[in-house]
């Protein structure tokens, strides 16, 4: 017998067709991976239909939107928005005083929030956890425990019914987040970074200035945006600190809920004029935001 017809002969192997799963391990990965997918289309589902429903309702007429059968078809108006900028319910006092109020405090939220979350990173000192717990415990607290204290104080500092005042408040909630947020932001940046510009000749302001903030771009992005959304939308402190002179939107779209009834087209548009520019500055800002929001947010320092 030679040595050749002494080996075994097996059968070749077929490799498995494209798209057949190769193992149970690599069978159940897919699976997973549909059961995700599904997850987030249901999940992107529930969170836009509202939304496309309430931009569709805001160009309807008042037959359209009160219609007991919902009409997917129907002939676009403008008549909602221009009843939200004409006679009693002009509503560009409010959006002025919206951008204001909201412009103003996330801007000072950012800027002390910097500073102060900068000093928060960079110090060496004893109880510096628990300091930063309890700075973000403020912002943890429900806003009714802060109403009447804040109330009492800005109504002897005459702050009532005022921008000013409105600022204020929202820096009470603001504030704290964007220490706790832009400290751990500056977390992450090494500190032989400041140390070598410190070397160069830097000044400690210059190094913080030159170095440390450009590196934390989307940190300070993504804080800026999220105070801004939170003042934007906020009707608790509106309702309690504002008047005639400084009332912001979310007042404006209560006051259409009234004892006859409920101008559901109305409302519907000034929820559009409410939420189109969140979610269009959120787009905007979309990669320093993802960023921001996986990088130094997660740290929990």
């Amino acid at each position: 017998m030679s040595a050749t017809e002494a080996v075994p002969r097996h059968p070749p192997v077929s490799a498995a067709p494209r798209g057949t799963p190769q193992s149970p391990l690599e069978e159940t990965g897919r699976g997973t991976r549909w059961a995700v997918w599904v997850i987030l289309a249901l999940f992107m589902l529930w969170t836009l239909v509202p939304l496309v429903w309430m931009l569709m309702s805001s160009f309807k007429n008042r037959t359209d939107v009160t219609a007991a059968t919902p009409q997917a078809l129907f002939q676009p108006t403008l008549d909602n928005y221009r009843g939200l900028f004409s006679g009693p319910n002009n509503l560009t006092p409010y959006i002025w005083h919206s951008v204001l109020a909201a412009g103003i405090s996330a801007v000072l939220a950012v800027c002390l929030g910097s500073l102060a979350g900068y000093g928060l990173a960079r110090t060496a000192m004893r109880g510096k956890r628990h300091l930063a717990f309890w700075i973000i415990s403020t912002r943890m607290a429900p806003i009714a425990a802060v109403v009447v204290p804040l109330f009492i104080i800005f109504r002897g500092l005459n702050l009532i019914d005022t921008i000013p005042g409105l600022v204020l408040a929202y820096l009470t909630f603001n504030l704290p987040f964007a220490i706790w947020l832009m400290s751990a932001f500056f977390a992450e940046v090494p500190p032989s970074l400041e140390e070598s510009a410190l070397v160069a000749g830097c000044t400690r302001w210059q190094a913080f200035w030159t170095v440390i903030l450009p590196l934390t771009k989307a940190g300070l992005v993504t804080t800026f945006i999220l105070c801004l959304v939170f003042a934007w939308n906020d009707y608790a402190f509106a309702v309690v600190f504002s008047g005639p002179n400084s009332q912001t939107l979310p007042i404006a779209a209560s006051q259409l809920v009234t004892q006859t009834g409920v101008d559901w087209g109305q409302l519907t548009a000034i929820g559009t004029i409410v939420v189109v520019p969140m979610m269009l500055a959120g787009l905007a800002v979309r990669r320093w935001l993802v960023t921001g929001l996986t990088l130094g947010a997660v740290t929990g320092e």
